[in-house]
């Protein structure tokens, strides 16, 4: 059996090493420029407030969903409820974020980022509520809602980060917030996981009213997200500056937008280019092989019958991811980011191969370790390249238009009954396709002088898919 125990303490160690790695603390040791040295004191210190302001919303917001993440099954089956209908709940909240939080997306670059992430803590708190009731009714309505609250947790909040760095001429930023970004949820994931068990185990959960509202048990994870997402509202409220997708110029000259015109431009200027629908259909890719990851490592890493650690396990996976996020800082300082997400995308790509054909479990759970690496790496080179590819006028309803894939092959792998090892081959197979996808956009914004960082999205031009199309709609 592998020592679990021994694996983490070297990840952490790893982790340190790679963080102290990447700080300023070890430039001054070896007297290489630190960033305080090549950049403006004043837009650095400009650059934190912006990055502290961000980071006390988006972390509540994860705070609050990883909160709830262990528990939804559990709770369910508590409820006495079957296997298979707790499948239907699930399915259906990923249907739902994949069509209704679709329309909610698109409007919120007309309607404004802030404001929608103040509709994200309303929407998921409103999920939480439902947890408390037996009804099967009431907890579809909640898988609903849910599903809608996660797709506004993975575009409105990039989307105004994008926007504000941009309007504060602190563009150049983007990666190092995004990474700050990744390092700190996977903080806030191990912190949560801890949280959540002690709650879950202070009492059992008491019927209120028998067969109909109970609290306590497995519902106190949920009343603690709730609470984390009325902070989350009101910080947003207070810190945040609201910021839109359309310009105030352009805003004046067009008719009030309906509910769907925001979905509908998307879709169109997504297949018009080339660079974003590309940019699409690897996030979706390598988002689709996490998922893929988080359902089947358990029976990927079961040994006939032993328990597994799943704490100390899961502690593991994320002080990798952070070791990833402080990798990637490393890098991008010798590498464009564009040309180090082939490299990336391959290495998941034979980490995934790894589990899917090795026999051993300690081979298996070092793959996987490798595997949260890159996704630490993933985060701020996909939010960088996104935030140069994508028009900011539909920011936030094409990155919804991107979660449309993702949820197929989500919904896939839940209605197929795949083995571990067909599962992860499948994952090796997505991974390698994404590397060469990647490899294509990077020649292709090579071949056109483009890059994450020498210019606006809303002017880079790039030849279109379907012929002509107004400048408006083109990246």
């Amino acid at each position: 059996m592998t020592n679990f125990m021994a694996v983490f303490v070297v990840a952490l160690a790893v982790n340190c090493g790679v963080t102290f790695r990447s700080s300023d603390y070890w430039k001054k040791m070896t007297g290489a420029p630190t960033s305080a040295d090549k950049e403006d004191e004043v837009q650095k210190k400009k650059w934190e407030t912006l990055l502290r302001k961000y980071l006390i919303v988006y972390l509540l917001a994860t705070l609050s969903d990883w909160l709830q993440g262990p528990y939804v099954y559990a709770l369910y089956s508590d409820y006495k409820y079957s296997q298979h209908d707790i499948a239907v709940l699930f399915v259906a909240g990923f249907g739902s974020s994949m069509i209704f939080g679709s329309f909610v997306g698109g409007m919120a670059d007309w309607g404004g980022r802030r404001l929608f992430v103040v509709v994200f803590a309303l929407i998921y708190a409103a999920s939480c509520v439902t947890k408390h009731f037996k009804e099967y009714k009431i907890l579809m309505l909640g898988r609903l809602l849910g599903g809608v609250a996660t797709s506004l947790l993975f575009s409105v909040f990039e989307a105004w980060l994008i926007r504000s760095h941009a309007d504060a001429g602190l563009k150049q930023y983007i990666g190092k917030s995004f990474s700050w970004a990744a390092y700190c949820n996977s903080i806030v994931a191990i912190s949560s996981g801890l949280v959540a068990n002690e709650a879950a185990a202070s009492f059992p959960m008491t019927a209120i009213k028998e067969d109909v509202l109970y609290f306590g048990g497995y519902l106190t994870p949920f009343d603690i997200s709730l609470c984390a997402l009325v902070l989350c509202g009101l910080a947003a409220m207070s810190l945040w500056d609201e910021n839109f997708g359309e310009s105030d110029s352009s805003d004046s000259k067009v008719a009030q937008p309906q509910w769907y015109d925001g979905l509908r431009s998307a879709f169109t200027t997504t297949i018009r280019s080339k660079d974003i629908l590309l940019c699409g259909i690897i996030s979706s890719l390598f988002e689709g092989s996490m998922y893929i990851f988080v359902f089947m490592w358990t029976p990927a890493l079961r040994d006939g019958t032993e328990d597994l650690p799943f704490g100390l396990i899961f502690s593991t996976f994320m002080v990798s991811c952070m070791a990833g996020s402080s990798l990637f800082s490393v890098l991008s300082d010798h590498i464009k980011g564009e040309k180090l997400a082939v490299y990336i995308f391959g290495f998941a790509s034979a980490s995934m191969g790894c589990v899917a054909l090795s026999g051993s479990q300690s081979l298996k759970f070092i793959a996987m370790l490798c595997f949260e690496a890159t996704v630490g790496m993933y985060w701020p080179i996909m939010g960088t390249m996104k935030g140069a590819i994508v028009p900011e006028s539909k920011r936030v309803a094409i990155y919804n238009i991107f979660r449309i894939p993702l949820n197929f092959i989500v919904l896939f792998s839940l209605l197929t009954d795949l083995t571990p090892t067909q599962s992860f081959t499948l994952n090796c197979v997505m991974l390698g396709t994404a590397s060469f996808l990647q490899f294509v956009l990077m020649q292709r914004r090579e071949k056109y002088g483009l890059s994450e960082s020498n210019a606006p999205a809303e002017t880079e031009p790039t030849k279109p898919l379907l012929g002509p199309v107004d400048n408006d709609e083109v990246v």
